[in-house]
């Protein structure tokens, strides 16, 4: 006897069968009969109203014929077979009842979409949600939630597009970059990842960073993806930029020498959701267990640099850590005047001590006060004869940092180089 596939198994292997994974792929050829085809169709459109999955079922009746001419869905006719087909039916709509979809555009992808798809996925509104890729409304329509695709954004419905005209929402905290898809998406659900991510911090230390993950993380590619550059634009760069975030999320499309598929199109997209939502994560962690314990550092040194030198322009780390974006913000915040000319801190390799010069700003080389140009590119011996401070080792040639063999030399450098030119 030939073998024949169960109603379920049929409905199961017609589902498999179509590469978009939409949910329900009625097979309604299956059934001889026009009669109970129409009943079984308003059965399941009675099932499915919230999915509004039965108007999809017109894309799928060649296939389901396909099967059932050729035998994989055997033509039984009566109540038996409308009773299993109901029953398969009910089972695969009250799955996809509690399966989240989430809905962003097919074509082209960019670093925004892929990484809010990424951060709705960690949410537990839409955990490990399917992801689906069209720019079909009727089919963005039945979608628990939709982004960078649709022109809405409406947060009470989850809609989070930022391409309609009149939208100009940014982060708030005194940021005035328009958000992304990934902005959106963040900043309704980011201070719930950061909960998850960093329990151990305090309530007021999470929020402190939900909002620095913005600056140091977010911004960027809000900015990027709305065609914001990050300086005027008047003077032609010096060198091209094509490692960031978003230039590599590019790279992960199709290029123009190979098959544009809509398989090898999703390949790409899943890869740079894995990209970008890892690059975030590290990003987060960083921030709440590194950048976040170094600010503490950073801020109890900057309270007490009267107590290092009388003139408050020399900070004195207790301990080694990244501190110049702390100094920067904590220098903002707290309105330090003088502001901090020389930074100084422990080698943990050798134990001698650094004299920094602090910078005039984030990313910038120039220094707010060099140390004296008299002892530039000198070591040793004759450094310390020439600045008249025993120990030193050296300075460098651009006078961005010094070192000596002791915190109290160190400090008598910074002190002598205040005074000079």
């Amino acid at each position: 006897m030939e073998t024949m596939l169960s109603p379920a198994a049929a409905v199961r292997a017609l589902v498999k069968s179509i590469p978009s994974l939409t949910y329900m792929l009625y097979p309604l050829q299956c059934l001889s009969q026009p009669r109970l085809q129409s009943r079984c169709l308003d059965v399941v459109r009675a099932g499915s109203t919230n999915l509004h999955l039965a108007a999809e079922g017109k894309h799928l009746v060649s296939i389901a014929r396909r099967l059932a001419v050729t035998g994989v869905i055997p033509h039984h006719s009566g109540k038996s077979l409308l009773r299993k087909f109901c029953t398969v039916a009910s089972e695969m709509v009250s799955a996809a009842v509690t399966k989240k979809r989430i809905g962003t555009h097919n074509g082209s992808f960019h670093c925004d979409e892929a990484l809010g798809c990424f951060l709705l996925r960690l949410t537990d509104k839409f955990r490990d949600a399917e992801v689906v890729r069209t720019r079909n409304q009727q089919i963005l329509d039945t979608l628990d939630t939709v982004l960078d695709v649709g022109g809405v954004y409406d947060p009470e419905r989850d809609r989070y597009d930022h391409h309609q005209g009149g939208f100009h929402e940014n982060f708030g905290h005194g940021f005035t970059t328009k958000l992304s898809s990934a902005g959106l998406v963040y900043k309704h659900f980011g201070r719930e990842i950061v909960g998850k991510e960093l329990k151990s911090l305090t309530p007021e230390e999470q929020e402190v960073v939900y909002v620095t993950v913005y600056k140091h993380f977010m911004e960027a590619i809000d900015a990027n993806d709305n065609g914001i550059s990050q300086y005027d634009t008047q003077l032609q760069p010096r060198y091209i930029e094509s490692t960031s975030l978003p230039a590599r999320v590019s790279r992960l499309n199709p290029d123009w020498t190979e098959e544009n598929t809509e398989a090898r199109e999703n390949e790409g997209f899943a890869r740079a959701m894995q990209l970008t939502g890892q690059e975030f994560l590290e990003s987060l962690r960083s921030v709440g267990k590194v950048w976040l314990p170094a600010r503490s550092i950073v801020a109890g040194c900057l309270e007490r640099r009267f107590d290092a030198h009388k003139s408050g322009e020399i900070l004195v780390l207790d301990r080694f850590c990244p501190w110049k974006l702390h100094l920067f913000d904590l220098e903002q915040e707290t309105k330090v005047d003088p502001s901090i000319k020389y930074c100084l801190y422990q080698d943990d390799r050798s134990g001698s001590w650094r004299v920094q010069a602090v910078s005039i700003g984030p990313g910038k080389f120039e220094s707010r006060k060099p140390l004296p140009e008299a002892w530039r590119s000198l070591r040793d011996e004759e450094l310390s004869q020439v600045a008249d401070i025993p120990g030193c080792i050296f300075v460098h040639t651009s006078g961005f940092i010094g070192g000596n063999k002791s915190i109290d030399g160190a400090l008598a450098m910074a002190s002598k180089a205040l005074t000079m030119s």
